[in-house]
């Protein structure tokens, strides 16, 4: 069946499309560790995608088999280029397009892209118009509360899908925000209130604790920077979703269902721990820390696989680095590893290096 926002299962658990982060490699990883969660490309110049640029049209690259549902998100302000990259998007077999209105950085918002689009809701909205007129796959929106007001992030959403988006993730900051302060998911929570379509909330999760707390009256949420070096919290998040199956008829917010779920029951009234020590995402000292990487490290070693496969094993050993510095922490030796590891190149001595601990 065709990948549909509106019939997928709830809660819905989604890893936040990054740029540098969210390649093929990362993704398959994040499959394996909770395979219910729906990935996102990072984000791709609908530009490039419409004048068929090698290089965007090879991050476009996943594998069926493991990747599904696949979303894939784009960038830019020209409807017509818009048209062209999403047919593309489409003819890979892609399960939806994601359109990036969030993106604070300086460089795309000076062009109209990303974040800019909140001061323009007549361009943003002829976007997803001409983005959900050229396929027929889903097509949905990534955004934030505002630019400087919460208060723009209802109207402006009610644009969006008035002119066919099929679902809104909102982060809880402003544009102006960038990602200092807390995120506020009070605004997301008032938006779901006030659309028909799914709605997911992002910001600030790091752990299954920080889901269940946030979720509210939301139908799930997006998960980002808390994976760097623990996508094992993406498994936690799953697993307790599944005690997450009906909600208040009145309010909207989801209810624990504890009979359906005793191990996870017991496990929030912390009468033992979830699974093992695999899925704890901190511990009492280094050497629980180093119990837990070592545990972790068969997990580690396939994430270098799917890399080296991925990019080959120059690229695939180099854009390792900035995972390998989130993995390798909080034991002793710790920091003398991950200064050794980081500047190998072959991936046979990173991998000797690792299994050495």
């Amino acid at each position: 069946m065709p990948f549909s926002w509106f019939t997928t299962a709830r809660p819905i658990l989604a890893l936040a499309p990054m740029a540098g982060v969210t390649d093929a490699s990362y993704r398959q990883l994040i499959k394996r560790v909770a395979p219910e969660t729906i990935v996102y490309t990072e984000f791709l110049s609908s530009d490039a995608l419409a004048y068929g640029a090698e290089k965007t049209l090879k991050m476009l690259e996943f594998d069926p088999a493991i990747e599904r549902p696949f979303i894939v998100q784009i960038f830019g302000a020209s409807p017509a280029k818009f048209l062209e990259a999403c047919k593309v998007i489409e003819q890979i077999g892609a399960d939806g397009i994601d359109i990036n209105m969030g993106c604070p950085a300086a460089k795309i918002v000076s062009s109209c892209y990303g974040s800019a689009l909140i001061r323009n809701p007549k361009l943003a909205a002829e976007l997803v118009h001409a983005a959900t007129n050229a396929v027929s796959i889903p097509v949905s929106v990534k955004t934030r509360l505002g630019w400087d007001k919460t208060e723009e992030l209802i109207p402006f959403c009610k644009g969006l899908v008035e002119a066919g988006a099929k679902a809104l993730s909102i982060h809880g900051r402003r544009y102006h925000d960038k990602f200092a302060g807390a995120a506020n998911w009070d605004p997301i929570y008032a938006l779901k209130r006030e659309v028909s379509v799914p709605v997911i909330g992002n910001g600030d999760i790091a752990s299954v604790d920080d889901a269940l707390a946030k979720i509210g009256n939301l139908d799930g949420v997006m998960v980002g920077r808390g994976t760097f070096g623990n996508p094992w919290v993406m498994r936690e998040i799953s697993e307790a979703f599944g005690g997450l199956k009906e909600r208040d008829e009145l309010t909207g917010r989801w209810v624990i269902q504890h009979a359906k779920n005793p191990a996870f029951a017991k496990a929030m009234a912390g009468k033992q721990k979830p699974n093992s020590v695999l899925q704890q995402a901190s511990a009492s000292s280094p050497e629980d820390r180093m119990s837990i990487f070592r545990e972790r490290l068969p997990f580690i070693l396939e994430h270098c696989d799917l890399s080296v496969k991925t990019k080959g094993e120059k690229r695939g050993v180099l854009e390792m680095r900035r995972h390998l510095s989130s993995y390798i922490k909080g034991f002793d030796g710790a920091k003398e590893l991950r200064m050794r590891v980081l500047t190998l190149e072959h991936l046979d001595d990173v991998k000797t290096a690792l299994q050495a601990v």
